[in-house]
């Protein structure tokens, strides 16, 4: 119908402009029309009119309209149709027995020359509009038939919002009403000129009803007539302005609905005459078609074939109000309907009969028509009084369809998604027919709801969504309806065929709401598809949906809890399921052009859909239901889960496509956890989990492949750091690196390890981190062991203790076995002195170096690791884990694993700084040193003699050992030559004695040593040093007692007393050993049994 308005009017336009210019040259009127202002150009036929200025030929208006009506009988063919196909013009089911009479002859149709005009009417030459409309004239230039062709164009330019309005047109046959169709054939014309001719007596009921004047109009120039023909500089002559009152409002439904201003003026005439000799009867309460058909006569309309048309819609009208469509019972008078039908047919017979006989049987049927109709309308209803009533037209079907025609006209002709300026007079004036079609405030909110919603649907003017739903708010709950409307709504009832040939009943809401219910339904069910564009509209439309859905609930008596909660859910299922379909093979399309896992691609278009879901269209579900949110996202990731189980389930090891589809899954499912303890908190999120969804499970699976990738590594680490150790020939890197090249290749491929270890992009837990800094702990223990796996004891290092013996006489010590000694270490093989010999003392300081550099390395490398996971925890939360295990977090993790390679080197520099010290001293400088010092005599073998060795030594350590180490092996150093001093003077063997006067000389040699290591101030700090020397200080001191106190002090130890110089029974003894004395040689023979030295 909204097509065929546009057809019309453009078609108007059209006529208009050619009657108005200069393409005509000539024009003959038809009989009894005397200008333009008395034909109606909507009966013209476009094609006539035009053929006739493109050959320059007269126009014959009677010919136009006998063409247009026989366009009317026959449906518009194309060229490309078949040949065998055709149409009927009648509809063979209702045609019954053929016409017993034959048909009359077919009239012969010559065309009329140009230059012989038709007698009986006047002809206009050269006719303009202005001549034809105005008195007054204006200046016009000629326009040529291209002026024609190029109208399309000229009209686009210049109504280009209108034209655009057209095309933005929707398909709206999904609203149309769940009403039957008329038995009679009546169409959206016929209802719309109906609904007029209601509405003008409706008006005269109301005293508003004047004929109006035949006099020319004024013409009215469009814009599109100015940009064909006139010259952008000449005036255009404004409309007349609107008539006051009620005559003017009529005015403007008469053009809102298309009415010709002939037709209109037959209508107030012919409504008028019927009140002739009828007083105090009210318009309103005429039998409308009757009187109309009464009161109108043939000789009003310009052609015959337009009167025929008009009398069938009266007929029709007058078959459908009285007979088919009634609310009011015919009781007895039921036998007149076959009569009245009887009448109807015999009045349309009479146009074919002859002109005399047609007007005698025309005119007693109409006598006995009056007579049944009126005896049918008047029948009294519940509660009528009766001659107050006329139920002609007040039967369900036929009511809503006059009603649903009238509330048509409230939109703008020009913008047909706005309301027209004077839409609150034309409801306010639309209320005068109430009475006569039955309407009341709850059919006219229904009704105008589904007229705003149509027009939007067909303009997709947003504007009027609000409308709709404030009179969907208007229509009244059941319990708000008195008991009189219930039953009134109730009896609005009509059965409709189905698709399948079943007819089903609905009532009144169900016919107009079960429609826009399905309309919304439609949209709403893929949200995420219609309202991609324009997501504000989704809560109008959502808002319309609700409150439909409220009151057909209601009419069906359906009772539900929550019903506005299902309803979502309901969409929410449906959309997020065909937006999950639509991704996913948008991401199988995406997958196979970018070679990226088709599991991954589809977790970022799904995030992206959550995103989008949460953003748009959530909030605005969430005003009817408050968990949407949880629904919509407990979907998704319903949905997603389903296309990743198979894929965790085969997942074996840590291959590209799980890396890739791991964290894309499990990024998806903490988003989806994010949105819904936003809605819900972080208890409701913890007991969703439990009960209505199920985990991925991703970081569980992960951990397990990223554990097995750990512990494969580790095992590779391991070998290459025993590799690297054993191969190392420990030889300093350059001066500027003294450590060895096998510690760099074991921190190369441990950062390797960590650089790809936090470049697995995938879900996992503490335990696998721990898991490998256990494992680098424990490479690097290997590599320390590695290190120092060379080193012998110092027992190997020393030479035997000597056995001790006592001095004689003859100054000639005497060897004995002495029973309490020790067993001599067994003669090292020349395998093992050759590897004590390759230990050199650079060897040595380089180990040492590759040690500190793994030592001190290690604080960064783990500063790294842990700062790494740090960032990596910060951008992949758990929620969920982080809601059921609340205590675990960051903080958890301390900087304690490396603690073990730690303490293990550690322990490993002090150890080669021991056993560097006491390779030197009692490997190296054996001889000098242990073999030599104090040989014989303490004058004769000082220290001094050997202060240049050590100088040679240190300075070499000096220049490979690290700054930091320096002192640590120069103090080892120095306790290693603290001991061969001890070693010198309590176990040098028979070659050493002393004497108490050596103690002076001893002492000096100490300080020399002690001197030695400090340095000036650039060795070792004198406090240590001081600590260090002061055990051999004090022994030197007791070698400076006379003989009998250090054997009284022995003797008070051997008791079990306390030696008053703080010397111990072994240091006391041996002094006694060594001491050149004829009565300790005594004293150790007698209690000590401990022989003289062999001469």
């Amino acid at each position: 119908m909204q097509l065929l308005q546009h057809y019309r009017r453009d078609r108007h336009i059209l006529l208009n402009f050619l009657l108005s210019g200069n393409l005509i040259k000539k024009v003959v009127m038809p009989p009894g029309a005397v200008s333009l202002d008395d034909v109606d150009i909507d009966q013209l036929s476009v094609d006539y009119v035009l053929n006739c200025a493109k050959k320059g030929e007269t126009l014959d208006l009677s010919e136009a309209i006998r063409l247009y009506h026989d366009s009317l009988d026959y449906p518009s063919l194309s060229e490309t149709g078949g040949t065998e196909e055709f149409f009927l013009v009648t509809r063979p089911e209702e045609s019954g027995s053929p016409p017993a009479r034959a048909p009359p002859p077919a009239p012969a149709v010559t065309e009329l020359p140009i230059s012989s005009p038709v007698p009986s009417a006047p002809i206009l030459p050269d006719l303009s509009k202005s001549q034809s409309f105005h008195s007054q004239t204006v200046e016009e230039r000629d326009l040529t038939i291209d002026d024609i062709e190029d109208f399309e164009d000229d009209e686009e330019e210049v109504s280009s919002a209108r034209a655009a309005s057209r095309r933005q047109q929707n398909d709206a046959t999904d609203l149309s009403l769940l009403l039957p169709p008329f038995p009679t054939g009546i169409s959206d014309d016929d209802l719309r000129e109906t609904a007029y001719e209601i509405l003008v007596a409706a008006a005269g009921a109301a005293g508003g009803l004047i004929v109006p004047a035949k006099e020319k109009k004024k013409e009215k120039r469009s814009k599109i007539m100015r940009k064909l023909g006139r010259s952008k500089s000449e005036s255009i002559t404004s409309q007349a302005q609107r008539a006051p009152g009620l005559v003017g409002l009529l005015e403007i439904m008469r053009a809102q609905l298309e009415i010709t201003e002939a037709m209109d003026i037959r209508t107030r005439q012919g409504l008028l005459n019927s009140l002739v000799g009828k007083v105090g009867k009210r318009m309103d309460n005429l039998l409308i078609p009757l009187e109309l058909l009464c009161c109108v006569s043939r000789t009003e309309f310009s052609d015959k074939k337009a009167y025929i048309k008009w009398q069938k819609r009266q007929l029709n009208i007058l078959e459908e109000g009285l007979i088919n469509h009634t609310v009011v019972g015919f009781g007895e008078l039921g036998r007149k309907i076959n009569e009245l039908r009887n009448l109807l047919r015999k009045i349309e017979e009479s146009e074919t009969l002859p002109p005399g006989q047609a007007e005698i049987q025309r005119t007693e049927c109409l006598r006995s028509l009056r007579e049944v109709a009126t005896t049918l309308s008047e029948r009294p209803a519940r509660g009528d009084l009766p001659g107050e009533v006329c139920h002609w037209a007040d039967g369900y079907h036929l009511n809503i369809k006059l009603y649903v025609a009238m509330l048509s006209s409230v939109f703008d002709v020009l913008e047909e998604g706005k309301l027209t300026e004077e839409v609150e007079e034309i409801l306010e004036l639309l209320r005068s027919t109430w009475r006569i079609l039955g309407i009341n405030e709850t059919i006219h909110d229904t009704c105008y709801s589904w007229i705003l919603f149509r027009q939007f649907v067909i303009t997709g003017e947003q504007s009027l969504l609000p409308l709709v739903i404030e009179h969907l708010r208007k229509v009244p709950l059941k319990e708000q309806r008195g008991p009189q409307e219930r039953l009134h709504l109730k009896a609005l009832k009509c059965s409709v065929e189905g698709e399948e040939g079943r007819y089903q009943d609905y009532m009144f809401f169900q016919s107009f709401l079960s429609p826009v219910q399905k309309w919304v339904d439609k949209m709403l069910n893929d949200y995420h598809l219609h309202f991609s564009e324009m997501p504000g509209m989704m809560a109008d439309i959502l808002s319309v949906a609700m409150l439909t859905r409220r009151i057909l609930l209601e009419e069906s008596e359906k009772v539900s809890d929550s019903p506005n909660r299902e309803q979502i859910d309901h969409y929410i299922t449906s959309s997020v399921k065909f937006a999950f379909s639509r991704i996913t093979q948008a991401a199988e399309d995406k997958a196979d052009s970018s070679g990226e896992h088709f599991l991954a691609t589809l977790a970022e278009e799904t995030k992206k859909l959550m995103k989008k879901d949460s953003t748009l269209y959530l909030p605005i579900l969430a005003q009817w239901h408050p968990q949407a949110a949880v629904a919509s996202a407990s979907l998704i990731h319903k949905l997603y889960g389903q296309k990743l189980r198979p894929f965790l389930d085969r997942a074996e090891h840590l291959t590209e496509d799980a890396v890739s589809v791991f964290p894309a899954a499990d990024g998806l499912e903490q988003y989806i956890m994010s949105v819904m303890a936003s809605v819900v908190g972080d208890e409701g999120l913890d007991n969703i989990c439990r009960q209505k969804i199920t985990p991925y499970q991703v970081e569980t699976k992960s951990s397990t492949l990223v554990l097995r990738w750990v512990n494969s590594q580790l095992d590779r680490i391991k070998a290459w750091v025993t590799r690297a150790a054993q191969q190392e020939a420990w030889d300093p890197i350059s001066p500027q690196q003294r450590h060895g090249g096998s510690i760099v290749e074991v921190y190369r491929i441990i950062e390797e390890t960590v650089d790809q270890f936090f470049g697995l992009k995938v879900p996992m837990r503490a335990e696998e981190l721990y898991s490998l800094l256990r494992g680098l702990d424990n490479s690097f223990e290997i590599y320390t062991n590695l290190v120092t796996a060379d080193l012998v004891s110092k027992l190997d290092l020393m030479p035997p203790v000597p056995a001790l013996t006592r001095y004689k006489k003859e100054n000639i010590i005497k060897a004995f076995t002495k029973k309490e000694t020790s067993i001599e270490p067994r003669p090292l093989d020349d395998r093992r002195s050759s590897g004590i010999n390759s230990l050199t003392t650079v060897k040595l300081c380089v180990r040492l170096n590759s040690i500190y550099y793994a030592l001190t390395h290690l604080n960064r490398l783990e500063d790294s690791i842990y700062e790494r996971w740090s960032i990596k925890k910060k951008d992949y939360i758990n929620i969920r884990r982080s809601i059921s295990d609340k205590s675990r977090n960051l903080a958890a993790i301390q900087k304690n694993h490396f603690d073990g390679c730690r303490k293990e080197m550690n322990s490993a520099i002090d150890q080669m700084c021991e056993f560097t010290g006491t390779k030197i001293i009692f490997w190296d400088l054996r001889e000098p040193f242990i073999d030599n010092l104090y040989k014989h005599s303490v004058s004769q073998a000082r220290l001094e003699t050997i202060t240049d060795s050590l100088d040679l030594v240190l300075n070499q350590l000096c220049d490979v050992i690290l700054e930091p180490l320096r002192d640590r092996i120069v103090t080892g150093l120095l306790q290693a030559s603290l001991e061969g001093l001890l070693r010198v003077i309590l176990d040098g063997g028979p070659t050493r004695i002393f004497c108490p006067n050596d103690s002076k000389l001893l002492e000096d040699d100490l300080e020399v040593l002690k001197e030695f290591f400090i340095s000036g101030g650039d060795g070792l700090p004198r406090g240590t040093v001081e600590n260090l020397v002061a055990r051999v200080r004090h022994v030197i001191t007791l070698i400076g007692y006379e003989t009998r106190i250090l054997i009284d002090d022995l003797k008070e130890v051997t008791q079990g007393g306390k030696s008053k110089y703080g010397a111990n029974e072994k240091t006391l003894l041996r002094i006694l050993c060594h001491r050149h004395d004829s009565e300790a040689s005594q004293f150790l023979k007698k209690q000590f049994k401990i022989p003289s030295s062999a001469s």
